[in-house]
């Protein structure tokens, strides 16, 4: 018989890795998660407005006291109703709030600056009316003022009567800040040459019927009558040219997006527009 010699064979099993070490890590990382998340929502809150604030606090204590809340800030005044028409819009801050809301709210008001000029700009009807029309920003809003620079480019020679382009411009402009949902101030303004007409109708009256004029149109463009705060006629006592009481450039239109509350805006037209003294000259022109 044969001698065989038997083969020695080693087989050697290598390891499977370290294995399955479970799901401790994602519970860790959802912790992360969690905590990122309500340290920027912290943050977040903190940069908004004192009545924003409170009116979210008062989301979490209950529905009576968010609308209370609601109802009683600048963000949510008027009819409950309304609430739920401005939540679908952008709103700019109405309170003042630190220095960061403030310039907050300047950028936005530039935003809606140039928005604007840019609507206008895209319509040729308004072509020959685009030099007319000055925008600013300033402490109280801001300021969109119709300048005739001629005489009757807004209105009829006179009197209330708003020109073909004149209601265009004012659409336009309504379409445009009825979706800010601040409130909106109108004043009318002439020059100092008296109108010299009977019944004692004088540029009181006439100021304050062209800006009434202008009310209804942005009102006729969609504008809600609940924004319009206030409609001011002033005749000639805010001239834009005080060394020239007679210019047409006094006779305007101001619609202003007020920033603030309407008391501010009231110190700060008084405080930016000081009284001029009312001419004595006599002049029985009439174009106005």
């Amino acid at each position: 018989m044969a001698n065989t010699e038997a083969t020695i064979r080693i087989v050697r099993k290598k390891s499977g890795g370290h294995g399955h070490h479970g799901g401790a890590w994602k519970v860790a990382y959802a912790d992360f998660v969690t905590a990122m998340m309500a340290f920027f929502l912290v943050m977040w809150i903190l940069g908004l407005s004192k009545p924003t604030r409170q009116a979210i606090a008062s989301f979490f204590r209950g529905q009576a006291g968010f609308m209370k809340t609601i109802n009683s800030s600048p963000i949510g005044q008027g009819a409950v109703s309304d609430l739920k028409h401005n939540m679908n819009a952008p709103i700019i801050p109405t309170d003042g709030g630190s220095s960061d809301n403030a310039d907050s709210l300047k950028k936005l008001l530039e935003s809606v600056k140039t928005s604007l000029v840019e609507e206008i700009q895209g319509i040729p009807a308004l072509k020959d009316l685009q030099k007319s029309v000055e925008m600013e920003v300033t402490n109280e809003g801001l300021r969109i003022q119709l300048v005739e620079t001629r005489t009757s480019l807004f209105f009829d020679s006179g009197s209330a009567n708003l020109k073909p382009g004149a209601k265009l411009l004012l659409k336009t402009i309504a379409e445009k800040l009825k979706t800010v949902h601040n409130p909106i101030v109108i004043e009318g303004h002439t020059d100092s040459r008296p109108l010299g007409r009977a019944g004692g109708y004088s540029n009181w009256e006439l100021s304050a019927d062209r800006a009434n004029a202008a009310r209804r149109a942005m009102e006729a463009a969609g504008m809600d009558s609940k924004q319009i705060a206030n409609v001011r006629g002033y005749a000639d006592r805010k001239l834009k040219m005080p060394d020239d009481p007679f210019h047409f450039s006094n006779r305007r239109v101001s619609i202003l997006v007020a920033s603030s509350k309407l008391d501010k805006v009231q110190e700060n037209t008084e405080s930016e527009h000081p009284e001029s003294e009312h001419t004595k000259k006599e002049h029985t022109e009439t174009e106005h």
